[in-house]
């Protein structure tokens, strides 16, 4: 009798579990429920992060960390624990995630993925938000021409390679589009969308020159910095006046600097270390906080109307005659608290010896056109020379 009662209890219990898994797959498709248990084999918590401890699937799947749902489908994935700081997931994104067609938005935390980016991602027709950042994902950007929807593209600090795929410039509702941190190379596709507001490349190996047409104007954020683009901006630069933030630093761009683009609402320009020349020009009086022209090959006097910059690096360049009155007095009032004028051939600066800059602003002369009238810290890079040796002024014409 007794064997009896526990073979029952034994078959109860199998019976239980047994329904258990049918209401589970009842709750959701098929389909994503496989896709799941694949993409969960693929993957592991790293020391410390518990992120797949409600990962059981004799429960609802619906109710695991990250995994949203909207009737039989999921819909939202987000891979690994979000808070800052905590640990991410080792090993690779397995190929189903294209089975997981009904999903519109796709993340995972930062931690130690590696491995191409699956090919499937293009079968995500609902896609709107992808996000693969701060891993190690190599290889090339899959093509996702075909995610119509996408609006956000986040891919940055992987070690991705290759060319930006020129199906990505088609996407005609993308409105943030991150690759910065990866080793992409080549040129960058002509952009359609008319909604793009955030394009960051900067950290790669991208080069060529970049068409008058290829950003659209609805940019408000622009970085391309630390890459190796080359050719004239004066033709990209004034169609891009919504801009609040531009930095085409350590490129090869040249020819003028376009002078709109500082009456632009810029909270941040930096085009510092490229071989724009002739000379700087601004129609109005620059408002913008921050303004570095350094390490160019810009010539002519210095424009008054820049007086109004809280910092400005105006290093290394050619700039020549007086620093104008202006500059003084804003220096002396503090309102400027950084004035980098060091490496150009200036010749006079209408400051008394005896005056005494405020300890919040800082001014450089070192290595002009004339002994600097007086003395204020200067970074190390700007060298030990005071003055600029006579032959060079006399020969410099601007």
């Amino acid at each position: 009798m007794l064997n009896f009662m526990r073979e029952l209890v034994v078959i109860l219990l199998s019976f239980i579990f047994l329904l258990r898994i049918q209401h589970c797959r009842a709750m959701l498709n098929p389909m994503d429920f496989l896709a799941l248990q694949a993409i969960r084999k693929s993957l592991e918590d790293m020391p410390g992060s518990r992120y797949f401890s409600s990962w059981d699937f004799t429960s609802d799947p619906c109710n695991f960390a990250g995994v949203y749902c909207e009737g039989e489908r999921v819909v939202a994935l987000n891979l690994g624990d979000p808070r800052a700081g905590a640990p991410g997931l080792s090993g690779r994104i397995h190929p189903s995630i294209g089975k997981l067609t009904a999903l519109t938005e796709f993340t995972v935390v930062p931690g130690r993925i590696m491995g191409a980016l699956p090919a499937t991602l293009s079968q995500l027709k609902n896609l709107r938000f992808l996000a693969v950042s701060r891993n190690f994902i190599f290889h090339e950007i899959p093509a996702l021409g075909e995610l119509r929807k996408l609006r956000t593209l986040d891919l940055s600090y992987n070690q991705l390679s290759g060319g930006i795929p020129w199906s990505l410039g088609k996407l005609p509702q993308l409105t943030n589009l991150i690759l910065c941190h990866n080793r992409l190379s080549g040129s960058i596709p002509p952009f359609v969308s008319r909604s793009l507001t955030r394009l960051d490349l900067k950290h790669n190996e991208l080069s060529g020159p970049i068409g008058p047409y290829s950003l659209p104007p609805s940019l408000n954020y622009l970085s391309l910095s630390w890459n190796r683009f080359s050719g004239r901006v004066d033709r990209v630069l004034p169609r891009l006046n919504r801009l609040h933030y531009l930095d085409l630093s350590l490129n090869r761009f040249s020819g003028p600097i376009p002078g709109c683009i500082f009456g632009f609402p810029i909270n941040n320009l930096q085009l510092e270390r490229n071989q724009f020349s002739g000379p700087v020009q601004p129609r109005t009086s620059v408002t913008i906080p921050t303004v570095d022209l350094s390490h160019n090959m810009l010539y002519g006097p210095i424009s008054p109307l820049f007086a109004t910059v809280q910092n400005l690096y105006l290093n290394n360049n050619r700039f020549t005659g007086s620093v104008p009155r202006v500059f003084v007095d804003r220096l002396l009032a503090g309102s400027i608290r950084l004035l980098y004028l060091q490496h150009n051939y200036l010749t006079g600066m209408p400051i008394k010896p005896r005056s005494s800059i405020p300890m919040s602003s800082s001014l450089c002369l070192m290595y002009n056109c004339m002994v600097p009238p007086v003395q204020s810290p200067c970074p190390i890079s700007a060298g030990r020379m005071k003055t600029r040796p006579t032959s060079e002024c006399s020969e410099w014409k601007g």
